[in-house]
């Protein structure tokens, strides 16, 4: 068998070209798995640590997820309900309770001037960014505060369409 001509024939082009998308296609998937399991852990700890965050029922309010959307576990908007040093308490946009972690590597700005932190007031609204943590709260690295929504209802809710 002459392997020259078989690595130069087109069939052969054909089928490592049908390979090598085959790999492609599984590496995506594999990226989307890690996304969907890394948000679902997030949502099942807020869950589990809701009792330890908001004083809420002890099992936590997640025990069954049907029909329910996931939760932002990299940001979330709404208005400050508490301010307690670095430890931020807001209403998220389906009333839920959230907690946001700040340090002093957080980033806070209204508008495009960069505020402290001990500038937020309850009843700002904000725009938070970071990284879930274990505890189930967001590990806040931007904090942008917002103007309040037209009607300024508190706490602040998405009209479902």
């Amino acid at each position: 068998m002459d392997f020259s001509k078989l690595f130069r024939s087109k069939v052969f082009t054909v089928v490592l070209l049908g390979l090598g998308a085959f790999i492609i296609l599984l590496v995506i998937f594999k990226a989307g798995v890690a996304v969907g399991f890394k948000k679902a852990g997030f949502s099942y700890r807020w869950g589990e640590n809701y009792h330890r965050n908001f004083a809420g029922p002890r099992g936590g309010f997640l025990k069954d997820l049907r029909d329910q959307d996931f939760m932002e576990a990299h940001g979330t908007f709404g208005s400050i309900l508490k301010i307690d040093g670095l430890t931020i308490v807001i209403s998220g946009k389906d009333g839920t309770e959230k907690t946001i972690l700040a340090n002093d590597n957080t980033v806070v700005r209204r508008f495009r001037d960069e505020i402290k932190l001990s500038d937020l007031k309850e009843g700002d609204y904000i725009v938070v960014i970071g990284s879930p943590n274990d505890a189930g709260q967001i590990e806040a690295k931007l904090i942008r505060v917002m103007p309040a929504p037209l009607g300024g209802s508190r706490p602040f809710k998405y009209k479902k369409i």
